[in-house]
């Protein structure tokens, strides 16, 4: 019996500064876990791998890089008013609005949403 020897294993050892990197690229200008698994030449299955890992051991989580900025909102009587678009507005679009029952609403995408509000709970009481 012979045998070949093609060459050594390769086997790498990764720190966990190295993995978090390597996860946390995942998403940057759009980089899927494939394109980043075969930039570093692992298994996409390693990154999903290394993810739980370091969920568990708290050192990543998903919204970790999350970034939340306060929205003003002006707030009447509890509902929030729509504020005018300052770019013009697109030509009316019809839309269709299947309700429970069998009902539907055509209406134009240009309708103020307090009437549609009101005329949607008309028809759903009819």
């Amino acid at each position: 019996m012979r045998g070949e020897i093609l060459g050594a294993e390769r086997r790498r050892f990764w720190h966990d500064d190295d993995k978090l990197e390597i996860v946390a690229s995942v998403g940057i200008a759009g980089a899927s876990v494939t394109q980043v698994a075969q930039r570093h030449e692992i298994k996409r299955q390693q990154i999903y791998a290394w993810r739980h890992e370091l969920k568990k051991k708290g050192l990543w989580s998903p919204d970790g890089g999350a970034l939340f900025l306060p929205l003003d909102m002006p707030v009447t009587a509890g509902v929030p008013v729509a504020q005018a678009p300052v770019a013009e507005l697109p030509p009316p679009v019809a839309v269709e609005l299947r309700l429970r029952g069998g009902r539907s609403l055509h209406f134009e995408s240009t309708i103020d949403p307090a009437a549609l509000s009101a005329l949607i709970r008309v028809v759903d009481a009819a």
